[in-house]
């Protein structure tokens, strides 16, 4: 028994933070989901305190598509933390990829637009939740709705003696560039990370593919998504769009909204783009589809109604131009370039403090079994490996 009420019957899941159970409610005589905190959590007064407070924050998030919090304390007998929560009788968005390898193109849509319902509701009542994976999708068979799960122990986290010790909240690869770099997360830091989510039920890899934390923080700078549709030609150019908009590096040039991205992905995948895609600047994304063949035949008439410089690749340059180019225009690109490497270079500076926190953090969570369905953890004994190579990249590009 938990606190005298809730009768623990079997276990769910367990992560680095925390286990999560199945138990019985003997007073309301219900099902309920009761996560218990690791027992060496208790010790970090700071974690605790920032726990409870968090536990209040999303005690009061009440919608369809959210886990709704039941109850939370202490249990007197094992001086456990707790947190009584909403039973989902049903699989997470994990579970479904580790069994399928990825969803069908309508499932997608509906989970995550279910996800971006549940995630526009908490961004309003100024709640980000900062750990959206697939475990953290869950779907309720029953209703046949997507339930976000785990808002709150994330921002607990932050800024404690567990963070400082290395501890990585969620799996690397759901984690937006500016979480990656140590910022503020704000609602579009869950855009980004929903839609690392739907582009691997998609296609079933990740955008960026990795084998070390150096290689995913380059990829997620440097290297543009590639299309989904270069996996599964199917799916409409307009979802593709849609979903890879959420990947942009930048976080003003994603969605305003979890709202606007749920409209985007329904007319997506109607072969119809909305006027928030259409809004935004062009990018990386812009570039690969103004390169697909198939785009002219599945414009629609909102979309032709547009003036095509908007979506216009620039023209590739001559090769001869940077030879040919006068005295004055070689100086101003030598000293572009020349910034381009000063800031690269505090970047790389950077890169190595979250990368040797980050990789502690994933070789001590590599045992959850939370996983992200088909995300490879860093091998513990290559940790310091991998640290060592970090710092001999960054001495061979600073000199």
């Amino acid at each position: 028994m938990v606190a005298g009420r809730y009768r623990i019957e079997g276990r769910l899941g367990a992560g680095g933070m925390s286990t999560v159970f199945r138990a019985t409610d003997s007073v309301l005589e219900r099902s309920v989901a009761v996560k218990l905190l690791a027992e060496h959590l208790a010790e970090d007064e700071a974690f605790v305190a920032r726990f409870r407070r968090e536990a209040l924050s999303a005690a009061r998030l009440q919608h369809p598509n959210i886990v709704q919090v039941f109850d939370s304390g202490q249990d007197p007998d094992s001086a456990r933390h707790y947190i009584v929560m909403e039973y989902v009788d049903g699989p997470s968005c994990a579970d479904l990829l580790r069994e399928r390898r990825r969803l069908e193109i309508d499932e997608t849509v509906h989970i995550v637009r279910d996800a971006c319902h549940g995630l526009d509701y908490a961004h309003r009542a100024g709640v980000v939740h900062r750990d959206v994976k697939p475990g953290n999708l869950l779907i309720a068979e029953e209703m046949k709705i997507t339930k976000l799960a785990d808002f709150g122990i994330a921002k607990a986290a932050e800024q404690t003696r567990i963070t400082q010790v290395g501890a990585v909240l969620g799996t690397a690869a759901y984690l937006s560039p500016e979480q990656a770099h140590g910022e503020e997360s704000g609602p579009p830091s869950d855009i980004y990370s929903l839609g690392v989510c739907a582009y691997q039920f998609m296609t079933g890899r990740l955008p960026h593919e990795y084998s070390s934390l150096t290689e995913l923080a380059l990829k997620q700078q440097q290297d543009a998504v590639q299309p989904i549709r270069d996996f599964r030609p199917e799916v409409p150019a307009e979802l593709d769009d849609a979903i890879r908009r959420c990947l942009e590096r930048e976080p003003g040039s994603r969605y305003r909204s979890a709202l606007e991205l749920a409209e985007a992905l329904e007319a997506g995948l109607q072969g119809q783009a909305t006027e928030a895609t259409h809004r935004m600047a062009p990018s990386d994304t812009e570039a690969t589809r103004a390169m697909d063949p198939t785009r002219a035949t599945d414009a629609t008439a909102s979309t032709r109604a547009m003036p095509r410089t908007a979506y216009a690749p620039a023209a590739a340059a001559p090769a001869y131009e940077e030879a040919a180019a006068p005295p004055a225009r070689r100086d101003r690109r030598e000293a572009a370039r020349a910034a381009r490497r000063r800031r690269m270079t505090t970047f790389f500076a950077l890169l190595l403090v979250v990368a040797a926190i980050a990789a502690v953090g994933l070789a001590l969570l590599a045992t959850s079994d939370e996983g992200g369905g088909g995300v490879s953890p860093i091998e513990e004994g290559d940790v310091e490996g991998q640290i060592q190579e970090l710092r001999n990249f960054i001495q061979e590009n600073t000199r």
